[in-house]
């Protein structure tokens, strides 16, 4: 098995064949005790959001997140989903018609080149993330899109630490249909979300092949008007 990282064409060109599925195979991996909705449950407990707060979603795909952040968020918030794909965001297209949403906007778009728009609440990535090579770039400037006390979180693999070699070889073709490869293991968002916000959670779950990490953008300094002009 090639430990190459797919480039951004044949991960369009995956995802483009699996969306019209992917609400299904992604939960395949259910048979095995893998809690695939419990595990995004918790990265969206963790945005801590609240009644009419704007989320950025990166990689949001069918849009599986949505009902979850729209019980957050209320229908005076809003979210943006943003993904890589057209065939699935067609899929989260008619998930909002299906359910009515009227603030959801949707966007294709590499996140390695996505403007974030400023002053957002909240940003959050599923399963994503760690196929953008330059994640760290993404992180930066999300982070500097929040609004003080907004957070960043992300939900996705990783390999264990104490797994050797051989192991992480005969695991990793499991995952293949989702675009993991071997080298994913050098990239840690986890650090770049430490590196540009305050990390203030980090969770391991299914014997550590996955993570649901948390930043939080400092709240500004209070301004002390009592304090003499130079």
């Amino acid at each position: 098995m090639s430990a190459q990282t797919l480039s951004g064409d044949q991960i369009r060109e995956l995802y483009r064949r699996r969306a019209p599925r992917y609400d299904i195979t992604s939960h395949v991996y259910g048979l095995l005790g893998y809690r695939l909705d419990a595990y995004r449950a918790r990265g969206i407990e963790l945005l801590a959001l609240n009644s009419g707060d704007t989320i950025v979603e990166i990689g949001c795909g069918t849009g599986a997140n949505f009902r979850a952040l729209e019980h957050a968020i209320g229908p005076t918030g809003a979210i943006i989903g943003v993904d890589l794909t057209a065939e699935m965001l067609e899929q989260a297209r008619e998930r909002v018609r299906r359910e009515r949403w009227s603030n959801v906007t949707l966007v294709q778009s590499d996140a390695a080149t996505y403007s974030f728009p400023e002053h957002v609440n909240a940003i959050l990535s599923t399963y994503a993330l760690t196929l953008v090579p330059s994640y760290d770039d993404v992180v930066h400037r999300g982070a500097e899109a929040l609004v003080p006390g907004g957070r960043f979180v992300v939900v996705d693999i990783k390999a264990p630490r104490s797994w050797p070699e051989p192991v992480l070889r005969t695991i990793v073709p499991l995952f293949r249909p989702f675009g993991v490869t071997l080298d994913l293991r050098a990239r840690h968002p986890w650090e770049s979300l430490a590196k540009h916000l305050n990390l203030v959670v980090m969770e391991e779950r299914y014997l550590g092949t996955t993570y649901i990490a948390a930043g939080e953008k400092p709240a500004a300094a209070p301004t002390d008007k009592g304090a003499a002009r130079p």
